[in-house]
């Protein structure tokens, strides 16, 4: 079976049987209009339909399995009922996150985040209290509490694979297969990716019965995006790149590569030259991939140098620019690591370094494109830059964070209170459980520092550090 959207509609919620909780989730939210993947798959996920879309990050495929596996949810058992499959800790935190406010008005409700990286005690006490009715967590540590017999998946109705692609590209296809064996054959399967290569066509296969299709091209609005293409030598890369971002000052840059031992590599080639940049890898501590993701939303750190997973748990509204360190290895990846920027109306830019062995991939993203690539030529920097633009901000970590009863209002007050600092001098503030971060202005860093040092917030005192 196969479903399209209709992208001359843009039917409201309200023409779906959706109960009057869920309905007033989606206004809370503030949906008034579903998005086309949203208006092709709901019928389908509320008649009890599987499921395989293509979508791309920013076309709202999270409300749509959301309402679905809600919909189907008994909150009067205290069985699980649901579990969303997400490739990392980042994107299964922003999912369970929009669960809980869809879910807001759904009494007795239980959804439990069940990440890798994270202390595995404390996720076996919650569950030894009583099952959630949601479950959201990544491949390796659901795999974990089935093997420790703490999750059962036995009553399971909905079980969603989102971002499947990226999932076995991060090599989690034998806990998936594993975690699948645990559930029961009646439970409806919803999978979305964002690009299908044979191994998601193959798992689909699997592990879905007869499902509805849904292709999705086009996510949130976007403007337009200039895409550029460089021929350089690949040992002159690094040079090119530094001069390019030297010449187009971008607010904010992500630059991908496909090698994760790159990254590091990249970054620090940048660093050197003087560019506040950092790295964003699978194989970093979760503490340093926390921070370095607070750094750059907060606009601390204007170049991030990233994997292709390790990037799906970025939430950067306003990304000015991408770059393609190395051109992908297929044309959908292409489409999507630039469809990062242009977003919400703004136009992009999209910068491609090609070395000759990297001619071939080129010409499936031409095909792909249906047009002729725009070929550019770069000078690479000849030596280090006398100066290089730093970024707006600098962020100070506060070692206190919810489990402090520690609100972003505190922080605020005490940085324009005691530090006297002016409101706009202050940016984004994250509170997490022990931990907190503040951007403040980087020409007023240092005060905000030692204020923050010799004062207190909230009436106590807490060690502060920049970043």
């Amino acid at each position: 079976m196969t479903a399209s959207p209709d992208s001359t509609q843009a039917p409201t919620f309200e023409r779906l049987e959706l109960a009057p909780a869920l309905l007033q989730g989606v206004q809370t939210l503030g949906y008034t209009h579903m998005t086309p993947v949203q208006a092709a798959s709901l019928p389908a996920i509320l008649d009890g339909s599987d499921l395989i879309a293509q979508a791309p990050t920013g076309s709202g495929k999270t409300a749509a399995f959301g309402l679905g596996l809600l919909h189907r949810l008994d909150a009067t058992r205290t069985e699980t009922q649901a579990l969303v499959l997400c490739p990392t800790r980042e994107l299964a935190d922003q999912v369970g996150k929009q669960l809980r406010k869809l879910a807001f008005a759904v009494p007795n409700l239980k959804l439990s985040i069940l990440c890798g990286g994270t202390p595995l005690q404390p996720q076996l006490d919650s569950l030894a209290q009583h099952a959630p009715q949601v479950v959201v967590g990544t491949p390796g540590r659901i795999q974990e509490l089935l093997r420790k017999r703490a999750l059962d998946l036995k009553k399971l109705r909905t079980l969603v694979f989102d971002e499947a692609d990226r999932m076995l590209d991060m090599g989690f296809e034998e806990p998936i297969r594993e975690i699948v064996r645990a559930t029961p054959a009646s439970r409806q399967g919803l999978l979305f990716s964002a690009t299908f290569p044979e191994g998601v066509r193959e798992i689909s296969r699997a592990m879905l019965r007869d499902p509805v299709e849904v292709t999705v091209e086009g996510g949130e609005r976007h403007g337009s995006i200039e895409q550029r293409f460089y021929e350089v030598d690949p040992a002159r890369k690094t040079q090119l790149l530094a001069a390019l971002l030297l010449q187009e000052k971008p607010q904010s840059c992500v630059v991908f590569c496909n090698m994760r031992r790159d990254v590091d590599e990249v970054a620090g080639s940048l660093a050197y030259y003087g560019f506040t940049a950092l790295a964003l890898h699978g194989d970093m501590e979760q503490r340093d991939r926390d921070e370095v993701l607070v750094r750059f939303a907060n606009h601390s750190c204007n170049v991030l140098v990233a994997s292709d997973v390790a990037a799906r748990g970025l939430d950067v509204k306003e990304l000015a620019m991408v770059v393609n360190f190395d051109v992908p290895h297929d044309a959908d990846t292409y489409v999507h690591r630039i469809g990062r920027t242009g977003r919400a109306g703004s136009d992009g830019v999209a910068l491609t370094l090609c070395g000759p062995r990297e001619q071939g991939r080129v010409a499936s993203i031409e095909e792909r494109e249906g047009a002729p690539l725009n070929w550019f030529k770069g000078t690479p920097l000849s030596g280090k830059p006398s100066s290089v633009p730093p970024a707006a901000m600098t962020t100070l970590r506060i070692d206190a964070g919810r489990t402090d009863k520690l609100r972003p209002g505190d922080i605020l007050g005490a940085l324009t209170g005691d530090a006297g600092l002016k409101a706009d001098a202050v940016g984004k503030i994250d509170v997490f459980p022990t931990r907190s971060y503040v951007a403040v202005v980087r020409g007023q860093a240092a005060q905000a520092l030692a204020r923050l040092r010799e004062g207190k917030i909230k009436g106590r005192k807490f060690r502060v550090n920049r970043l």
